[in-house]
């Protein structure tokens, strides 16, 4: 045979390029795109009509370097797939998911492409979140995708410790902050931030922080902020008061939302609920509970209790009972909470009780098991935490024991398991079907209706319940 040219070469290499691990670079057709949306009750608001999912990493049109970082994993998730593609041509996005949904990644991967693009300039994204122990989660996750590039940098701020080693961080440059925002009013305050050269803005989980009273915080923050900037906002549940949000510091968003618009829950997680008519029973039921899901005594099961006295009475309760046990509540400090969460997350100490300020933002992987000592006090709360369980794809159990001192959730929590396709018992169902209109603080039932393509208005409101 003669020899081929350069000619034939090049597309011979180029046939090559468009098969990674027997995927093609072929954008999905529109029945594969109807589908997968399908399967995962995918919802789209305000995406341009030629917007398609990224199916695969091999259509992901980010740094090589970057696309490195994920081989990891075996496929994008559903709020990977519709966020990446908007988010990388500059868009604003809404993204309403459940936790363990993969949302870290959603948001992550297209800010540090914008960083890499950019050629790295300091200060250039700000990561909001919630709490400590979310926002050093992020922290891990970042420096994971940023992993393959040279010198990226990222400064964790939160409170609970001292501001000096974050000042000499700050000063030294960082490319991404990542913050709660109390610690980080308190450093602008005193001039150690700037917030003028942010271009990229996230805010994560937004119905926390708002449950939390950072609304002012968040609006001081952003004022700070070029108006010229790209913004992506994510949140588990859709209530006025993010609504609100997203209309004052979005512009013209995409809102992408998997599963159901008021409340999501993960349908790869077992909900098995049980009716205790008896509180003071629920001790004994917990060894039986921990007997049949932690006979091992070495997977990993979190207990979740409503008050910071309960969870130390089950510590200890627990520990009386031989069980390796730790707890985090909001009477620890912040090395004792870091300290068994990481106890927790390394197999030392494989049962921990928890109330729910451990409940958002915690990604630990192989959790099986849930159980809910004590219900919460928000249909909210009940869904993040079960959403411990079940997380990147795994499937998990979630336990809970309902006593008549919930009665008032029974109506919401019905409504969860019946869009989960999950078994309701029929002592639940005696306890009535009725969902209860939530009220704002001051306006009660009759508040307006935010519209959230509406343009950005300073409105002055109480957080939501």
């Amino acid at each position: 045979m003669g020899k081929r040219s350069k000619e034939d070469k090049d597309k011979s290499s180029s046939k090559k390029l468009k098969v990674s691990k027997d995927e093609t670079l072929v954008d999905p057709s529109q029945v594969e795109i109807q589908n997968f949306r399908k399967e995962h009750n995918i919802t789209l608001e305000n995406a341009p009509e030629d917007h398609k999912p990224c199916l695969s990493f091999a259509t992901l049109k980010v740094h090589k370097k970057i696309l490195k970082t994920l081989e990891k994993f075996p496929k994008p998730t559903p709020i990977q797939s519709e966020c990446w593609p908007l988010a990388l041509k500059g868009r604003d996005v809404v993204g309403i998911a459940m936790t363990g949904s993969g949302k870290t990644y959603g948001f992550g991967v297209p800010a540090i492409n914008h960083l890499k693009k950019s050629d790295m300039p300091n200060n250039a994204i700000l990561i909001l979140a919630p709490t400590r122990e979310l926002a050093l989660q992020i922290q891990q996750s970042i420096d994971e995708m940023g992993s393959k590039l040279e010198g990226l940098t990222t400064v964790t701020l939160y409170g609970g410790v001292s501001k000096d080693s974050q000042r000499k961080l700050l000063k030294k440059g960082t490319h991404v902050i990542v913050a709660t925002p109390g610690r980080l009013i308190d450093l602008m305050d005193e001039g150690v931030v700037d917030l003028s050269a942010i271009s990229f803005l996230i805010l994560d989980e937004a119905d926390r922080m708002l449950d939390m009273g950072f609304i002012n915080d968040i609006r001081k923050i952003v004022k700070q902020i070029p108006e010229k900037r790209q913004t992506l906002m994510f949140s588990a549940t859709w209530p006025n008061s993010v609504r609100q949000l997203a209309s004052e510091f979005l512009k013209n968003p995409v809102k992408i939302t998997i599963g159901f618009d008021e409340l999501t829950s993960n349908t790869n997680v077992t909900q098995i609920v049980e009716v205790i008519q008896e509180p003071r029973d629920r001790d004994n039921k917990l060894i039986s509970l921990l007997k049949k899901y932690h006979s091992s005594r070495s997977n990993r099961v979190i207990v979740f209790a409503l008050y910071k006295k309960e969870a130390v009475r089950i510590e200890n309760f627990l520990k009386q009972n031989k069980y390796n046990v730790e707890s985090i509540h909001g009477d620890k400090n912040q090395n004792q909470r870091w300290q068994a969460l990481q106890s927790f997350k390394n197999g030392d100490v494989p049962l921990l009780i928890a109330t729910d300020v451990a409940a958002r933002g915690l990604d630990i992987p192989d959790v099986e098991y849930v159980i809910n000592y004590t219900f919460p006090l928000t249909i909210e709360d009940y869904t993040h935490r079960i959403g411990r369980c079940g997380r990147a794809g795994k499937t998990g159990i979630a336990h809970t024991m309902f006593t008549p001192l919930d009665k008032a959730h029974s109506g919401e929590l019905i409504n969860v398991l019946k869009q989960a396709e999950q078994k309701v018992p029929e002592a639940l169902l005696k306890f009535g079907t009725t969902v209860k209109k939530k009220e704002h603080k001051t306006y009660g039932a009759f508040f307006k209706e935010i519209d959230p393509n509406a343009k950005s208005s300073h409105v002055t409101f109480d957080d939501d319940d």
